[in-house]
């Protein structure tokens, strides 16, 4: 096989011809059925190692302008499967590897449960004389099960109760939970359980 993409970047067994990354961009779109930003659609092959930057970034504009994917939004910032994509994905996609298929799609699931996790469970960080206030809201669907403010010294630990908050919305809950009323055991176990996962 001729290699004809730049492989800067790109792992053993990632993509290096430009008609597999473009059966990857398909395969993705077509597999989550739902838009995904250009950058992240980008980030999920470039941080797993499976194609070089230009070659995803130059052949989702070419895909975009021959109207093999559909592109959306203020800024055309919104890539989404056709029929076209999805054909080409149905017969083609066993020309990827096994792992690059498995990788890309296990990234994109968890990059659009992140932001569902992420516009469900809100944050807000507003200013104080002394500080930040991060503001966190744990949805119950159209109303809050529990609602908590933490005040901070800086805008760098505000940011970061809002990353672990949105890594695991549910954990906070059941913690928070535990502790209020009185569960010592079950909050023992919660720590036990997370502490765990973290290594």
């Amino acid at each position: 096989m001729n290699f004809d993409a730049l492989t800067g970047g790109v792992e053993p067994g990632g993509l290096r011809t430009r008609s597999e990354i473009r059966i990857l961009i398909c395969y993705l779109l077509a597999g989550i059925e739902a838009p995904l930003a250009k950058d992240d659609l980008i980030n999920i092959a470039v941080d797993n190692g499976l194609a070089n930057y230009f070659e995803l970034a130059g052949a989702i504009d070419e895909m975009a302008q021959k109207g093999i994917i559909a592109v959306s939004g203020k800024n055309s910032e919104f890539c989404s499967a056709t029929e076209t994509s999805r054909m080409i994905s149905k017969q083609l996609d066993a020309e990827l590897p096994p792992t690059v298929r498995r990788k890309a799609l296990a990234a994109a699931v968890n990059l659009l449960a992140k932001a569902k996790r992420e516009q469900e469970n809100r944050v807000e960080i507003v200013p104080s004389e002394r500080g930040f206030r991060v503001n966190c809201h744990i949805s119950g669907g159209k109303t809050d099960l529990m609602s908590f403010s933490l005040h901070v010294p800086d805008l760098a630990q505000a940011n970061l109760v809002k990353e672990n908050f949105h890594s695991s919305p549910e954990t906070v809950y059941r913690m928070l939970l535990a502790l209020v009323t009185g569960e010592h055991d079950v909050a023992a176990g919660i720590l036990k359980e997370s502490s765990g996962n973290a290594r």
